[in-house]
């Protein structure tokens, strides 16, 4: 008779016992069949541009043969790097901002690095503090914010502490380096240019006066007239899009004084030049335009349009990578780096032209 504290001990079936985990493939196991040394399937896994075309393709091959994947997480513990950026971004709708992205994201992969994108709906300090929470999460390198931050209180704003951060486009001073287009240097070229045609005055349609991108060309643009001795107008606001442009051109079209505008982008310029073939103005004959981005399109404006051309390549790519010298210089979040001005230039169409009564 059993004692009633014995126990009785049962196995469990070899079916239902756990049975050793199987090791997945390894470097050295990609390194064995490739015909080639640890540190070579390393530089490989790594991106490194030191190893042969040929030889990368036999340890490529050796990888999908074992069916080997790097371990992401292992590394990013190592090296103490994820291998991702993160972009905080308000709305994905403007040109310019998806000119930028799109050089982000091609800088960002030519240095190995991937993208997260956390898109806020308003530029405010609660939506940009929310967006850096999340970033965390996805465990980012270090961040680019491509938001005018003249539209939220920066102080308000919990920036993550240790980690870099460069900001584009940006009106206020901040504890991070800023990469912009020299806003007043294209507002300048654009209204010197229309004076120099022998325009008295050059009248401006502004973007929305929240808009610090905005505001430094019309103030560009007021200091110009100024320097060069000519009236000042008032300034006519927009909100950037081509209605905006169209309903201020309405307004200049009835204005026979009105021979020389300058519009704060090529959307709202579209918007005026269709109002001035409405009104019989003829351009540049009667009234000479000048718009600011150069898009794409704007060489097909009727007539094709003279136009400030911003470099949103060259901002994408410096804000990729003054970024990324913070990440491997470990600067972190006290880092504060040189702000940069990216050159604008004036691209000579055919929408502008001497005023009439100097013709």
């Amino acid at each position: 008779m059993n004692h009633p504290d014995d126990m009785v001990r049962v196995s469990e079936p070899l079916s239902v016992q756990q049975k050793p985990r199987r090791r997945g493939p390894s470097m050295a196991d990609v390194a064995r069949i490739a015909g080639v040394s640890g540190q070579t399937v390393s530089r490989v896994v790594n991106g490194h541009s030191n190893v042969d075309e040929s030889t990368r393709t036999r340890v490529l091959a050796a990888m999908s043969k074992v069916g080997y994947r790097p371990n992401n997480a292992a590394r990013a513990l190592r090296l103490g790097r994820f291998g991702n950026i993160g972009v905080i971004m308000f709305t994905l709708s403007s040109f310019g901002n998806m000119r930028t992205l799109d050089e982000i994201a091609m800088a960002a992969s030519d240095e190995n690095y991937s993208l997260t994108l956390i898109p806020v709906r308003r530029p405010s300090q609660t939506d940009v503090t929310k967006a850096f929470a999340r970033l965390n999460k996805q465990a980012v390198d270090g961040v680019i914010i491509v938001i005018e931050t003249s539209l939220i209180d920066t102080t308000a704003v919990h920036w993550p502490a240790g980690l870099p951060v460069v900001v584009i486009d940006a009106g206020a001073d901040l504890p991070h380096p800023i990469v912009d287009t020299d806003q007043a240097l294209g507002a300048r070229l654009a209204t010197e240019h229309l004076l120099e045609l022998g325009h008295s005055t050059v009248w401006h349609v502004s973007g929305p006066p929240n808009s610090y991108s905005a505001n430094r060309r019309r103030q560009s643009w007021h200091d110009t007239l100024v320097r060069h001795g000519s009236p000042v107008p008032p300034v006519i606001d927009g909100n950037w899009s081509p209605d905006s442009g169209y309903q201020a051109g309405l307004m200049l079209a009835q204005k026979p004084e009105v021979t020389a505008v300058f519009t704060a982008n090529d959307q709202m310029a579209l918007g005026v030049l269709r109002a001035m073939h409405e009104a019989g103005r003829r351009v540049p004959a009667e009234v000479s335009l000048v718009g600011f981005d150069d898009m794409a399109e704007s060489r097909n404006f009727w007539p094709p349009l003279t136009t400030v051309r911003q470099n949103f390549e060259g901002v994408g790519r410096r804000s990729v990578d003054m970024l990324i010298e913070g990440i491997r210089n470990g600067t972190g979040g006290a880092w504060v780096g040189s702000n940069v001005l990216v050159p604008t230039q004036l691209v000579l169409r055919n929408s502008t032209g001497a005023p009439p009564a100097a013709v």
